[in-house]
């Protein structure tokens, strides 16, 4: 059966990208990393000088000559391991908030820790962590909404406790002494998290002290973002989910909901005028009993 073009376009576009950054032409590649739909080809002596993973595979391979080897379960897929092996050739890239769990991850699948070889990668996106990434409210979060898709292995590595730990921190003490306006910015940024994470977040919170109306601030800002359909607009009019082209949002909203509200403070100081307010405006008891009775 025919590749398809699109395919033949991606993997031409991979192959052409990485001829641009090989530092040797006249060295003929020896072997085609297969990452997805992307193949790259490569080295083998640049990825064993700094992947454990790589050296393994050449002794244990029962194969004369390791000509292909698949990875496409390395995690963050081709782009990933294409600054990955761009590592391995000592090509410069950048590190961000958005690639360093991807990249951190990569690292520990690849085994380029510093146990195998002096300042690899590992150690490189751990230095970013640490220096960057960890530093901030802001990068944290980002850092820990990235390793929704890098599981269970962001865990393993200890990304998502060390940004729970940063974030449910810092947003303990935004809350308390605010450090710019306005005072809530903190549940905004918040806002852009998985339930799961946001869930852990505020368990932590509670577990730092904070009280329940800071929780509920929390809970008020994620569903006015996260649920809109559920949120009255200016004109008080009310956006059906019903109306969406997307089959399947119902079911989603439904579904958060019913994670949002396992998550409201039980105590009875949680329950001030404000917040009740807050309640009715978002429509959430109005909406809710709808949704879960259904």
């Amino acid at each position: 059966m025919a590749t398809p073009v699109r395919s033949n376009s991606r993997l031409s576009l991979a192959m052409e990208r990485t001829d641009q950054w090989i530092f040797s032409q006249d060295i003929p590649t020896d072997v085609v990393v297969v990452v997805c739909e992307a193949r790259f080809s490569l080295h083998l002596f640049m990825l064993v000088a700094k992947s454990n993973y790589f050296r393994k595979l050449i002794l244990e391979s029962k194969e004369p000559v390791l000509t292909k080897i698949d990875l496409s379960g390395i995690p963050g897929g081709p782009q990933i391991f294409e600054k990955a092996a761009k590592f391995c050739y000592g090509v410069n890239f950048e590190i961000t908030v958005h690639n360093v769990a991807a990249l951190r991850c990569a690292a520990e699948y690849l085994q380029m820790t510093d146990l195998y070889c002096d300042n690899n990668l590992a150690g490189r996106t751990e230095d970013f962590l640490a220096q960057v990434a960890l530093s901030s409210l802001s990068g944290a979060i980002v850092v820990l909404k990235s390793c929704q898709d890098l599981l269970p292995l962001a865990e393993d590595v200890k990304i998502v406790q060390r940004c729970v730990d940063v974030v449910s921190l810092k947003a303990c003490n935004e809350a308390n002494f605010p450090s710019r306006t306005p005072p809530n910015w903190w549940t905004e940024e918040l806002s852009i998290l998985d339930i799961e994470f946001f869930g852990i977040i505020l368990s932590r919170m509670k577990k730092r002290g904070s009280n329940a109306l800071t929780l509920a601030s929390a809970l008020i800002t994620y569903t006015e973002r996260n649920l809109r359909d559920l949120v009255r607009d200016q004109s008080g009019k009310c956006t059906k989910s019903s109306d969406s082209d997307d089959p399947g949002l119902y079911a989603r909203e439904r579904e958060l909901l019913q994670s949002i509200v396992s998550h409201l403070p039980s105590e009875k100081a949680a329950f001030p005028i404000n917040f009740l307010c807050c309640l009715l405006r978002t429509a959430i008891f109005v909406r809710a009993s709808k949704f879960l009775q259904e």
